[in-house]
């Protein structure tokens, strides 16, 4: 999570003009499960309906042949002196027969999300976009640029040109970013290619922005880029295929509106970490913690708290929980003891015995 006071703004040369405070909803916790789980059903929502032909397979007047015949009962193709007659039909393992479970479009294509899931994911999502390290994981180029999360001026939702917008780009060192988006472009495996969708290629910065005054034309025609008034922020977007950290350049005023945006959320508190530190193992070691859970100076058995230790394999332990276990034991112990003697004195006399018999056999 995000913990600095202020965010630094960068003007369209690249130089820094000043500086905003952090948002509150930087700072909430970075739920990966939460976020997956939301994208994988809001998804959903996007795909369109398909089924196969209502008539497909049963475009034939086939009928069975009862019994009788010594063949299958499946319906087969009337009529004579084609190579088609008398074959089966309509059965889904037939040639040319309809597929098992045809789809329908009625089929439920939507999936409804609670909506305080959907605030907490995209809340998760914005925190993750403001650690450098989860953005580097995601694939963006963000080695050069000066800082994460990246503001710039309100000045550039003017841009009205793609060349300006390439030159802003370049001045805040986030165009790799781009040209590793131009160089991924590569055809599509599969039926897509003739589907209006022949191409893949990588993701790229997310512009998000207060007020559109040309910025969305300026940005459109650039590889990967993709923009987003602030007000409609969309988890398909800030975590696409619902990884987090997605590269998201602000504008001023579209960061300085956070706050209140997730203000006027009726019914809704950003969440908080439940503890400040995450590293638990620091905590557990610190002088101030071990000095309570074993005080310097004290004998073992007087201090307040002591290790949990597990009866099964510590007998002190067993035997003050159980006393009776002490007594369980002993038996345990004697029969064992009776065991192995008796196991020796069969030993001694088979041995015994055999000796003899050898001895025996030698004299005859």
């Amino acid at each position: 999570m995000a913990a600095r006071p202020t965010v630094s703004v960068f003007s369209a040369s690249g130089e820094a003009s000043g500086s905003v405070p952090l948002p509150a909803v930087f700072t909430a916790p970075i739920r990966i499960d939460v976020v997956q789980a939301v994208h994988k059903s809001i998804a959903k929502n996007r795909r369109q309906a398909y089924a196969v032909a209502e008539n497909a397979g049963h475009q034939t007047s086939a009928e069975s042949w009862g019994t009788g015949r010594a063949v299958a009962r499946i319906p087969r193709v009337g009529g004579g002196g084609t190579q088609r007659s008398g074959q089966a039909a309509f059965g889904n393992m037939c040639r040319g027969g309809r597929m098992f479970a045809p789809t329908k479009t009625w089929r439920k294509w939507h999936v409804k999300v609670n909506q305080n899931q959907r605030r907490y994911a995209v809340a998760s999502a914005l925190a993750a976009s403001a650690l450098p390290s989860l953005v580097l994981a995601r694939g963006h180029r963000i080695e050069k640029i000066q800082e994460v999360p990246l503001v710039i001026s309100s000045a550039a939702e003017k841009t009205e040109k793609t060349k300006a917008a390439v030159e802003l780009l370049k001045s805040l060192a986030a165009y790799p970013d781009v040209a590793k988006v131009s160089n991924s472009r590569k055809i599509r495996a599969g039926k897509g290619k003739m589907r209006n969708r022949r191409y893949r290629q990588r993701r790229g910065p997310l512009v998000v922005y207060g007020k559109d005054e040309g910025i969305v034309r300026a940005f459109r025609n650039v590889p990967g880029v993709e923009t987003s008034p602030v007000d409609a922020l969309n988890l398909l977007q800030l975590a696409p295929g619902g990884h987090v950290g997605r590269f998201v350049i602000w504008t001023e005023d579209a960061f300085k509106a956070l706050d209140k945006i997730y203000e006027n959320k009726s019914g809704f508190t950003l969440p908080e970490a439940k503890i400040s530190n995450t590293d638990v193992t620091r905590i557990i070691n610190s002088d101030e913690i071990q000095s309570v859970v074993r005080p310097a100076g004290q004998p073992t058995q007087k201090r307040p708290f002591t290790q949990k230790k597990n009866p099964l394999r510590n007998k002190a332990v067993l035997f003050r929980l159980n006393p009776y276990a002490k007594t369980l034991r002993r038996q345990e112990l004697l029969r064992q003891e009776r065991k192995a003697a008796g196991k020796t004195k069969k030993t001694a006399k088979t041995g015994r015995a055999g000796k003899e018999f050898a001895n025996t056999l030698f004299a005859a």
